[in-house]
């Protein structure tokens, strides 16, 4: 008697619930219900409306602020767990609080070290998340953690693009393992700019370590978040020559007046993935979405088939 394995459960939390049904989609299944009650006073509490009783359930979520994304996450996670369910995982297509990654003064958090143990207690039995902050967070959970990289969308994307004379660029030192990543698979050759800030989100000066004349320039990074770093870089590599300068980042958290920016900017275009919810019809904000990939890497984590073809860089 041969035995099929059931198919596992998928639910979202709110903020990502139309990634969530895209995912969900794609993967081949309905997105599970969730039924949210609110107080008054913002309290809230989830319900599953379907039974998940030794179920391998996908809880879908990213953590970017305000806090209550990842409140929303942890009792989701608990309540999968007072529910047995067999396997719970966390997809985190953006996993927040990770900037928080080290102690860079004295009598400050290590934030994503924090949130790792969190998720882990509230129930969560596996991660799936996309290019962290920091690699080294991995090692903050004693559970599993499949790490992906959204090269695997950006650089068919590029290579479409055709450019001739393509150079890519960091935006600061602490990016220039993930540039001469995307250099090697590019083959072309690498710029970093050197940075220096008055502080949080400020930058104080700013300059180019490599050659861009009559280059067109592509800037990598994991994450944009007021869009000062990538646009002044943009423009100051203009200014040395560029025929053009592109920006390719995973998590567009695009806070304040990070838009207009982008918008003003010397950029040609900002490639981002939809890991966050963003804002679409801008003219130089292009949306790649992230759903498939997270799709197939659930179906495979669900079948126990390998999963290392995903992880290009």
């Amino acid at each position: 008697m041969s035995y099929r394995v059931p198919e596992p459960k998928i639910f979202a939390c709110t903020q990502s619930v139309v990634l969530g049904k895209k995912i969900a989609a794609s993967y081949g299944a309905d997105l599970g219900k969730v039924q949210f009650s609110r107080y008054s006073d913002g309290e809230f509490q989830p319900s599953f409306e379907e039974s998940i009783r030794g179920a391998r359930i996908f809880i879908i979520g990213s953590t970017h602020p305000g806090p209550e994304n990842l409140m929303e996450m942890l009792l989701m996670l608990d309540a999968a767990k007072r529910a047995s369910a067999r396997h719970i995982t966390a997809v985190m297509p953006y996993f927040g609080w990770a900037r928080q990654d080290r102690k860079d003064k004295p009598r400050v958090p290590i934030a994503a070290k924090l949130v790792a143990k969190m998720l882990e207690t509230a129930g969560a039995t596996r991660i799936i998340t996309m290019d962290l902050h920091a690699d080294q967070i991995q090692g903050f959970f004693e559970k599993p953690v499949d790490h992906l990289f959204a090269s695997t969308l950006f650089l068919p994307y590029l290579k479409k693009l055709n450019l001739d004379n393509l150079c890519v660029a960091s935006p600061d030192m602490g990016g220039s393992k993930r540039a001469y990543a995307y250099s090697k698979a590019l083959e072309c050759d690498v710029v970093i700019c050197y940075k220096q800030r008055a502080k949080a989100n400020v930058i104080s000066h700013m300059e180019l370590i490599g050659d861009v004349k009559d280059k067109n320039v592509v800037l990598v990074d994991d994450m944009v978040d007021t869009a000062g770093t990538l646009t002044k870089a943009a423009d100051l590599m203009m200014e040395r020559g560029a025929q053009s300068v592109r920006a390719i980042t995973t998590h567009g958290l695009l806070s304040g007046n990070a838009y207009e920016k982008v918008e003003k900017s010397k950029l040609k275009e900002l490639i981002i993935t939809d890991s966050i919810p963003v804002e679409h019809n801008k003219d130089k904000v292009k949306v790649l979405s992230c759903a498939d990939l997270f799709a197939d890497v659930m179906h495979r984590v669900h079948h126990n088939t390998s999963i290392s073809s995903k992880f290009l860089m």
